[in-house]
């Protein structure tokens, strides 16, 4: 076989980073029938000091792929949640991940950036991870960069 596309993701969390490849396959005429409409998946997690410490690959049907993506991260965010709950890990760091945010969440987030309030302190407080928080904070106005600050209005916005 011979790869003919790729797409590839990599992902730092925390310590860990992710690659995640997936390939679509160019068949031979004898391969064909076999494995027509369907692309490899290839993931490689490394830890802090590059060790691996997850690789697996597959083969999913292209059609499926989709829905493979949504089972898998439900399945995984489930191992998560119970490894923290028997203290593997932090459950609070991302219990709220992938939720939304509500304007009164907003408002709080401002309030306690404005008030003087870490990005870890307000992660905690929101069950989200620290860079959902050092990217949400420029939608409501907030410095990511400058604890406690607003974001100053841009030259085209500024009165004459």
């Amino acid at each position: 076989m011979t790869n003919v596309e790729a797409h590839r993701t990599h992902i730092r969390m925390g310590s860990t980073t992710y690659d995640v490849e997936v390939e679509a396959l160019e068949l031979d005429e004898a391969e064909h029938a076999e494995h027509a409409g369907r692309v490899a998946v290839n993931v490689v997690a490394a830890g802090e000091q590059a060790e691996v410490i997850a690789e697996g690959t597959m083969e999913v049907d292209i059609a499926a792929a989709g829905t493979l993506g949504t089972v898998l991260a439900k399945a995984l965010r489930s191992v998560a949640d119970i490894a923290a709950q028997q203290g593997g890990g932090s459950a609070a760091a991302a219990a709220n991940w992938g939720q939304p945010w509500t304007d009164a969440m907003d408002a709080e987030l401002e309030r306690q950036w404005l008030a003087g309030a870490t990005v870890a302190e307000i992660a905690d407080l929101f069950g989200r991870s620290p860079g959902s928080i050092r990217a949400r904070l420029p939608r409501v106005g907030c410095d990511p960069v400058n604890p406690g600050a607003y974001l100053p209005e841009p030259p085209s916005r500024r009165a004459s």
